[in-house]
């Protein structure tokens, strides 16, 4: 990887740590993974669409157990992640299970450096457009790994969603952060992963950037892309407050009493366009 600056090196040191920690953790469902369970939701499942003999590439798949779903639905599944932890777990855990996929360890953007082709499908979801600096860059790969006509889909959190905390002791949240983009991150201390905080772990500085809905849209149009649809959704994929609700669908997580005043997540398809074909 070329060299990274102090934020990314943070970053990575922390992300290295999660990936080995990972696996371990019960909540991350690794074992009943082996025993045949997706890690997909219905919503990737519809909207990415059938993938059956296409080539996947999965951008940022931490330990692989999202790319490795796609190849239970049949796709030729490539993963890239930059924290080598996740690539041997990834590794690891798909000569286990028998599933023919590729892991690659690379940053977004060293990656026309250290993969060739194009793909089918490109896919990114949860969790992971807050740890990228440059999103005009994000969208320049994507473009570059894209086949013209191929799907893009992302699912993550809302910008908008991004700009608030909880408020201590209360059900309530507090704006915090601005919806627009700045050059230098906002700092967490977080003692322990997200997936349970009483796990000890030595690096727990992170840093992390927002995008608004304007940038993520007009990093792939500038890429060629054409958009296909953009949706917003009263819910997210993981209970970020205590107070937070899981619905009945078992998969999705709402503020108390089904507030809708806040978009919690967005999703967003596009496809391969006419300067990607011409290129």
């Amino acid at each position: 990887m070329s060299e990274l600056n102090a934020y990314q090196q943070t970053n990575l040191a922390r992300w290295d740590e999660l990936a080995a920690l990972h696996p371990g953790i019960e909540a991350y469902g690794l074992e009943a993974f082996k025993a045949g369970r997706s890690k997909l939701r219905q919503l990737d499942l519809d909207e990415v669409g059938d993938v059956r003999g296409k080539t996947l590439l999965h951008l940022q798949c931490h330990f692989g157990l999202d790319t490795l779903s796609w190849a239970r639905e049949g796709a030729a599944v490539t993963g890239v992640d930059f924290a080598p932890q996740a690539i041997e777990a990834a590794r690891a855990i798909a000569a286990e299970c028998g599933l023919d996929a590729r892991f690659v360890c690379s940053t977004i953007d060293d990656l026309p450096a250290n993969l060739d082709g194009r793909f089918d499908v490109v896919y990114t979801s949860r969790g992971v457009l807050g740890w990228l600096q440059d999103i005009g860059r994000w969208g320049q790969v994507v473009g570059q790994f894209l086949k013209p006509g191929g799907v893009f889909y992302v699912a993550d959190n809302h910008p908008t969603f991004n700009m608030y905390e909880e408020q201590p002791g209360s059900a309530e949240l507090q704006r915090l952060y601005s919806y627009f983009y700045r050059d230098e991150p906002y700092r967490f201390d977080s003692p322990g992963s997200y997936m349970d905080a009483t796990a000890p772990v030595a690096h727990m500085t992170e840093y992390s950037w927002n995008h608004t809905l304007a940038d993520i849209v007009n990093a792939l149009i500038a890429a060629g892309l054409r958009i296909e649809f953009l949706h917003e959704f009263p819910y997210t994929y993981d209970q970020f407050y205590p107070f937070m609700e899981c619905d009945a669908s078992g998969w999705w997580w709402r503020l108390p009493g089904d507030d809708e005043r806040l978009p919690l997540m967005f999703s967003l398809r596009a496809s391969g366009g006419a300067q990607q074909a011409a290129e």
